[in-house]
């Protein structure tokens, strides 16, 4: 439902933002019994940086409490129509159960990386580098860290040392994600959430202990609580409400690729496509996709460069020639019979990314201000616990537990575990385990 009238609108809390993250939030705020409404300056959930997304489900991050995110969110879209609520029918996203591969890099030593997992309990095989040729005798299973650029000579060198893996065989992705932050906002608009999209926020004002916002049509928006889950515009929607001077992470907007091309037919198994790639050491991830679509997408080479943007509104949302050669070039490194056509096909997005690729869900010194920040890249497959770390973490600080001396812990529904809320904190120190890529 839109809102079109020209009235004030009202809620307990309004939700900033109606990607996957923002959509999941407004889900779980309205299940815990408030009314909420989703502001979007776009004309509908999922079509910022979620679209863009490649929607990847795998589990293993540099820290237990990421892995266990990953785990109990990875648990939520394998039950996708049970989570949401909604029918099992043809207008819901599907997960797709492929397996993913986490080839050896030692910024994450395999060693490391089990006993995250193993910690989690997320099932998964350890496979020793001839044990992985074997299985995957199609995968060059060469150790080539560090990253160089493709167009190096240096790049294309014989390597004697082998990688092992880590393979987590419940690892897959969604197909459509823009699907799945639609498929959130269903479901929170069936429990009673309003929605206005087209809104966009151009002032932001607390004052008598509630939030003032107004829209760039003359709308006026009031509600006590506000969450930011605007994406690659959370840092300017901060900046705006005056919020953010205590943080010790910050988030910047950074355009990305991601690609498409035919996934190799010896990569397939007999039961289906082989399972994504995770590779680090060459400096791309790979996953399989419907129609024999094998999507690319890169780990952040120093090498290649950064795109940061100063406005996610003035990106180039065009594919380029240049990142489409050297991620697709790194993906055929790893998989010999990968073919790399001429022209590029592929999605641009601006994404949301912290100091250490590592989110930031939090209350902030602001009165009723949270935020869902630094989420893109590899904040998509936990999206439906995120809605729950948010409605959790409201209620905390609305019964004066204070969140930043006694960090708010969340039990996991379906694995149990407990992670640690206070992991994601905006007052953290950067995250010295993180790999610096979309790794987390």
């Amino acid at each position: 439902m839109t809102e079109t009238t020209s009235s004030p609108l009202t809620a307990d809390a309004v939700v900033v933002g109606s990607g996957v993250i923002g959509a999941a939030i407004a889900l779980e705020l309205t299940r815990a019994g408030r009314s909420v409404l989703i502001l979007d300056k776009a004309a509908g959930p999922g079509h910022g940086s979620t679209s863009a997304s490649s929607a990847v489900i795998r589990f293993l991050y540099s820290t237990f409490d990421s892995t266990a995110t990953a785990w109990e969110a990875g648990l939520m879209y394998a039950a996708w129509a049970e989570h949401l609520g909604l029918p099992d029918d043809s207008s819901l996203a599907r997960f797709h159960r492929t397996g993913m591969l986490h080839l050896d890099v030692p910024a994450l030593p395999r060693e490391q990386g089990a006993e995250l997992l193993r910690a989690a309990g997320v099932p998964f095989e350890d496979l020793p580098a001839d044990e992985l040729a074997a299985r995957f005798p199609h995968l060059d299973t060469g150790a080539y860290w560090p990253n160089k650029p493709v167009s190096d000579d240096a790049f294309w060198e014989d390597s004697d040392a082998r990688l092992g893996a880590l393979h987590t065989p419940d690892a897959g992705y969604m197909d459509d994600p823009r699907l799945a932050a639609d498929n959130l906002a269903r479901a929170a608009r069936a429990c009673g959430a309003q929605a206005a999209y087209r809104a966009q926020v151009v002032s932001a004002e607390h004052r008598s202990g509630v939030w003032h916002l107004a829209l760039a049509d003359g709308r006026t928006v009031t509600a006590p609580v506000v969450v930011n889950a605007a994406g690659p515009w959370s840092g300017a929607f901060n900046r705006l409400a005056g919020v953010g001077e205590e943080f010790t992470v910050s988030v910047r907007p950074l355009r990305q690729e991601v690609h498409q091309v035919k996934r190799p037919a010896a990569w397939d198994g007999t039961d289906g496509p082989a399972p994504g790639v995770f590779d680090i050491d060459l400096g791309t991830y790979m996953r399989p996709g419907p129609a024999g679509a094998w999507v690319v997408g890169g780990t952040e080479p120093e090498c290649d460069g950064f795109d940061w943007v100063e406005d996610p509104d003035a990106a180039d949302m065009h594919v380029t020639n240049a990142r489409y050669e050297a991620q697709v070039t790194r993906a055929a490194r790893r998989l010999p019979e990968l073919a790399v056509p001429n022209r590029p096909s592929g999605v641009v997005g601006v994404y949301d990314v912290a100091d250490d690729w590592t989110p930031i869900y939090d209350r902030t010194d602001a009165p009723g201000f949270f935020v869902a920040m630094g989420t893109s890249g590899n904040q998509f497959k936990n999206a439906p616990l995120v809605g729950c770390f948010l409605a959790t973490l409201v209620a905390a600080v609305e019964e004066g537990v204070d969140h930043d001396t006694t960090p708010v812990a969340y039990v996991g529904e379906h694995s149990g575990l407990k992670i640690d809320l206070g992991a994601f904190s905006r007052k953290r120190d950067v995250n010295a385990a993180s790999t610096r890529t979309v790794l987390g």
